[in-house]
């Protein structure tokens, strides 16, 4: 084993995948894998403990969400560059982790050399970002990059901070009617339910900015 191997750690719930691609990374001559873990938690605890230069990381694995997960390795460990491994092709998804500075999104169904070739890519000076989904769901993804106006979005953001309509209103110079009907047309283009549902569903798709965490989060009302 050469003195400069990249080392990775493998986060998967299931073990004979994590089995499948230990053997086919430590057939490599330069990357070694330091961990394993089978749960968001442990996943987390591996990077704190090994500050690995890769992180395979399945997108659903039992604890957090994959986001949340993402969020926690850069804090614990800024140089590990994480790659997600997943079974799904969705778009909205994909747009959320890459604005989390993930390198590589990578469906399961690719070959063992792809997975190598974007582990070393991760870690080369000029490293590009590695996808490997569909050129639909691309297209899919930018299609979202339009589906609030830009009204909308500074609407949700600041209902996103808790503000409530009368706040919103007098914040951007609006009436409470016009801020309620902005809301309404949010909803219906998200398709969601309430102000939480969609504050988190346009945070997903990097509509708007993920609120503050010490913030009393989003009203429910319209």
């Amino acid at each position: 084993m050469i003195t400069s191997a990249i080392r990775v750690a493998l986060a998967d719930d299931h073990a004979l995948l994590r089995e499948g691609l230990r053997q086919i990374l430590t057939a490599q001559d330069d990357i070694v894998v330091v961990g394993e873990a089978g749960d968001s938690a442990g996943a987390l605890a591996v990077v704190a403990a090994e500050k690995p230069d890769v992180v395979l990381l399945d997108v659903e694995m039992p604890g957090e969400d994959v986001t949340v997960t993402v969020r926690k390795m850069k804090a614990a460990s800024p140089g590990t560059e994480v790659i997600i491994l997943s079974m799904y092709d969705r778009h909205h998804l994909v747009q959320s982790l890459l604005a989390l500075g993930i390198k590589g999104y990578l469906l399961k169904s690719v070959a063992g050399e792809q997975v190598v070739a974007a582990i070393r890519s991760a870690t080369a000076e000029d490293g590009n970002i590695v996808l490997s989904i569909s050129a639909q769901s691309l297209s899919a993804a930018s299609d979202f990059d339009n589906v609030l106006s830009d009204r909308e979005r500074a609407v949700l953001q600041l209902a996103a901070s808790a503000m409530s309509n009368i706040q919103i209103a007098s914040r951007l110079s609006l009436t409470e009617a016009t801020v309620k009907r902005h809301l309404h047309n949010i909803f219906t283009k998200l398709d969601a339910v309430s102000r939480i549902d969609a504050v988190n569903k346009a945070v997903a798709r990097s509509l708007i900015l993920p609120p503050e965490p010490d913030g009393a989060g989003p009203a429910h009302r319209p």
